[in-house]
């Protein structure tokens, strides 16, 4: 025994052929020195063709099944059709089978279709005054998309402190070697951040300035005026006072 249902209808006369092809998308790909394999894939949408779904016009056959006996025309059922293609979702497909005494399933046929395309066929030699129509429907599956909202922070209404950058101070180098353009006054401000640090300088080295000063023909570096590039100096620490120096 057999039973159609498409959109929880039982369609009277259950089609003595139907074709469910199972759609592949497997993919044949040719490999470099390997030849061709396959790409297995997903399986497509199934197809469900039915070509001949006979609908009784004005009489009932001892072949045709109906819910509650009650006899229903072509039209009802091609009502149901167009109803279904117009509202564009997809209907209940089922097809139950079962032996000749009812008692035993044999397997069914259970998914949402779309109907696709059919034909109305009217042949008053191989039909009389019923109608025949050639069905085609299609596997559908269910899906969905997210929305992506972006969400903006919200401005925050407490005003936050801002830190100061302090700027750290460059370690002093015990040595340095005078340049070109160089003054006991740039040298402070570049190697110990105080331009007011050039008369330690001087004091920490007065005899190799003064040296240094007459070598190049001067008879003194005017308390540091003269300096001259090559010139090693030592440059005074931190915790070196004035005491410490003016002892030297």
């Amino acid at each position: 025994m057999y039973g159609m249902y498409i959109g929880g209808v039982l369609f009277p006369v259950t089609p003595g052929k139907m074709t469910i092809k199972i759609k592949s998308q497997n993919k044949t790909i040719t490999l470099i020195n390997e030849g061709e394999v396959n790409l297995v894939k997903t399986p497509g949408l199934s197809e469900i063709s039915i070509p001949e779904l006979l609908l009784p016009s004005i009489q009932s056959y001892p072949f045709a099944t109906y819910r509650r006996d009650e006899f229903r025309s072509a039209k009802y059922y091609l009502d149901k059709l167009e109803a279904w293609k117009k509202k564009k979702k997809p209907v209940a497909f089922k097809l139950s089978r079962t032996t000749p005494d009812n008692k035993n399933l044999l397997w069914d046929t259970n998914f949402d279709v779309t109907i696709e395309d059919y034909e109305i066929m009217e042949d008053a030699e191989k039909y009389g005054m019923d109608i025949c129509v050639n069905l085609t429907m299609k596997q559908y599956r269910t899906w969905g998309s997210k929305k992506l909202v972006i969400r903006k922070k919200k401005k925050s209404s407490k005003k936050t402190a801002t830190k100061k950058k302090t700027r750290k101070s460059k370690s002093t180098p015990k040595n340095y070697t005078v340049k070109k353009g160089d003054t006991l006054l740039k040298i402070a401000k570049k190697q110990l951040n105080d331009s007011s640090k050039r008369k330690k300088i001087y004091q920490l080295n007065k005899k190799v300035i003064e040296s240094a000063a007459r070598k190049h023909g001067r008879k003194s570096s005017s308390n540091g005026h003269w300096i001259y590039p090559g010139t090693k100096l030592k440059l005074p620490r931190e915790e070196e006072g004035w005491g410490k120096i003016l002892s030297m």
